[in-house]
């Protein structure tokens, strides 16, 4: 045998024992091809009811609605928040993005004089001293943006899904919390096409469809969010325990889909109302998880009438 068919070999065995997300995670649930065919329905939906974009971290559940968003050439253009701390990994993997054909990626930044006030008056990792430090770096970095990012749309698309975490539990199909909580003006309609699928429908469909992937995701990061504010999840640990992991359970929301308090499903990001919504789900790093209840989730008249359209 060769030198070169020898090192081919142990390139080849390094590879196949490396950790891998898809071979971890990739076992799709009984419902799954009822999930996927709900989700298309969502996005169908949302295209009709127009302008809407989608809010893209670039994480599995978000590469996994951009590319049904592209198989079903639907007019929804793709955002990206780029908070001027995420991994180069992620960077790389926006460069790819913005890079497929018959999809517009928009990419929404802070704006640096608010980021040099914050670095200057607190510090560049000040968001470790207080939860308050750090929630005003998310509004900075991510929040602000966002709202630029979605200036003239009617809806916007995430990849909330119920077994992320306990926060989380109830998340609907069709979110009209912001409707509901605009007296003066219209509010916009979320839109949560994946709201019932398990990890293990996730990372099937990525490994069905052969997606483009985070490589941080075969490095046990479920949830990928700031580098400062992300970490790798040991075995057992809630899918989003690596998020601010310095943080008390109720905090952990950097306010980008935290729901209008009074409102049906709102969170007013109280310790009380965050216990009273404690549903644990996890999972192992052999791919098995725990148990989430789903929770039937009232709405405004209008997501009602869409919810009822996908249903039909």
């Amino acid at each position: 045998m060769s030198v070169i068919d020898t090192l081919r070999r142990a390139a080849t065995a390094e590879a196949a024992a490396a950790p891998s997300a898809i071979r971890l995670h990739a076992r799709p649930s009984p419902q799954y091809a009822t999930h996927l065919e709900e989700a298309r329905a969502v996005l169908r939906q949302a295209a009709v009811l127009g302008p809407v974009s989608q809010a893209s971290s670039l994480g599995a559940e978000d590469v996994v609605i951009t590319d049904l968003i592209r198989s079903l050439q639907l007019p929804i253009t793709v955002f990206v928040l780029d908070t001027g701390r995420l991994h180069t990994e992620t960077l790389a993997l926006l460069e790819r993005t913005q890079a497929l054909p018959g999809l517009t990626v928009e990419v929404f930044r802070p704006r640096i004089d608010a980021v040099l006030d914050y670095v200057l008056r607190h510090g560049q990792d000040a968001i470790y001293e207080s939860a308050e430090l750090r929630k005003t770096c998310c509004a900075m970095r991510k929040l602000e943006p966002l709202e630029r990012a979605l200036a003239g749309q009617r809806g916007w698309i995430t990849g909330l899904r119920q077994q992320q975490s306990s926060a989380r539990a109830d998340v609907p199909l069709v979110d009209g919390s912001e409707q509901a909580a605009e007296q003066a003006s219209p509010g916009r309609i979320k839109f949560n096409p994946l709201a019932h699928w398990t990890q293990g429908d996730v990372w099937h469909y990525i490994a069905e469809h052969r997606v483009d992937y985070n490589p941080l995701h075969d490095r046990f990061f479920p949830s990928i969010g700031c580098a400062p504010c992300t970490r790798a999840v040991t075995p057992g640990e809630d899918l989003r325990s690596g998020r601010w992991w310095w943080e008390s359970e109720a905090a952990k929301e950097c306010g980008l889909h935290v729901r209008p308090a009074g409102t049906p499903g709102g969170h007013d990001g109280s310790p009380a109302q965050a216990g009273a919504d404690a549903r644990t789900d996890h999972v192992d790093h052999a791919g098995h998880r725990g148990h989430t209840h789903h929770a039937d989730h009232p709405t405004t008249p209008s997501s009602a009438a869409l919810r009822r359209s996908i249903r039909t």
